[in-house]
């Protein structure tokens, strides 16, 4: 375990994070209301690039960036792109609260998909959990007094996809190279996107393609920031402060949006969380699970452009942390 005051910092820089990752999604949502998701997503993958090169000058690893794992390298990258493109589009319709709500749900579907992939055997404790979470995810939505949306839709599979792209980063992470786990979805994005540009683009002013530069330096940043958390604090206690982004959610809706959440949406996201926060500190601190997938997804839904850029970042960052070796037998979960 870490020094209290080493955790007090993890913390610190954990609440940066997330709140530089929800003023990074504040950006999508306001530029939703002009321009498609698809011309986004593919502006913020384009500016990001440049990041990305100086990254990968960084990186003293003699490899190539054939992967290890094509087939495996290729589901995560089709998943990255479904989730990006999803998630997009979510937070162009949907309340910010609502889309982060469904988010939340990430860390259980983790919890769900290590079984056939990694491994895992979930034990009750943890399939209570899942079901917990379930229902507040089913609060949220209110199926039968709710229209449900193509943007509910469309957050859960980026939920979904997120867990996924998570659970495969844990099984091959440690023998594929950083610089492939980042740039295949990049690169998928770029040529997926810009093939469906012609069909929706509109012309961009300066003032909106300096908006989608600063989304890239947002998710630089917010990647930046959680490593130094997780570098100075325990997981249990830096990956909830994810929550936190619920707070800015209702700031950013209320003063930006003109959102205000109903008492559904804040009773589910209660459910949800209070679910993925058992999930997190019975992996952590109990030491049950081989893989401990929730604690290491780093809580971050993982969508293509800048945050590709903070998968990098974490990637890197498993290498040098104590207790990060991927384990051979998993253990009962319980």
């Amino acid at each position: 375990m870490q020094s209290d005051r080493s955790n007090i910092t993890g913390v610190l820089f954990s609440l940066s994070s997330f709140a530089v990752f929800a003023s990074h999604d504040a950006v999508i949502k306001h530029l939703g209301g002009t321009y498609m998701p698809f011309q986004i997503l593919f502006f913020s993958v384009l500016l990001s690039f440049p990041l990305v090169t100086l990254m990968l000058m960084r990186d003293r690893e003699a490899s190539t960036l054939r992967p290890v794992h094509p087939w495996w390298v290729a589901a995560r990258t089709g998943a990255g792109a479904i989730t990006g493109a999803c998630a997009f589009y979510a937070f162009t319709v949907l309340p910010l609260a609502q889309v982060y709500a469904f988010i939340f749900a990430a860390p259980l579907l983790i919890t769900v998909l290590s079984i056939p992939i990694l491994g895992e055997r979930v034990g009750l404790h943890r399939w209570s959990a899942v079901a917990l979470g379930l229902i507040g995810v089913l609060i949220v939505l209110r199926p039968g007094a709710t229209e449900i949306s193509t943007g509910h839709i469309a957050a859960m599979v980026a939920a979904t996809g997120s867990a996924l792209v998570s659970v495969i980063t844990r099984k091959i992470g440690n023998e594929e190279r950083t610089a492939v786990l980042m740039l295949y979805p990049m690169m998928a994005n770029f040529v997926l996107m810009g093939a469906a540009l012609p069909f929706v683009y509109k012309p961009m002013p300066a003032e909106h393609f300096g908006l989608l530069a600063l989304m890239s330096a947002l998710g630089f940043l917010g990647g930046i920031f959680m490593i130094s958390a997780y570098r100075r604090g325990d997981a249990a206690i830096v990956a909830p402060m994810q929550y936190s982004q619920i707070i800015w959610a209702a700031l950013f809706g209320y003063f930006l949006f003109d959102e205000l959440p109903d008492l559904f949406t804040w009773v589910g996201a209660g459910v949800i969380i209070l679910s993925g926060v058992y999930v997190v500190l019975r992996e952590t601190l109990s030491g049950r699970s081989a893989n401990r997938p929730v604690t290491r997804a780093r809580s971050r839904s993982e969508t293509p452009a800048t945050p590709s850029i903070a998968a990098m970042l974490r990637a890197q960052s498993d290498r040098v942390l104590p207790g990060h070796e991927a384990l051979a037998k998993p253990r009962e979960a319980k």
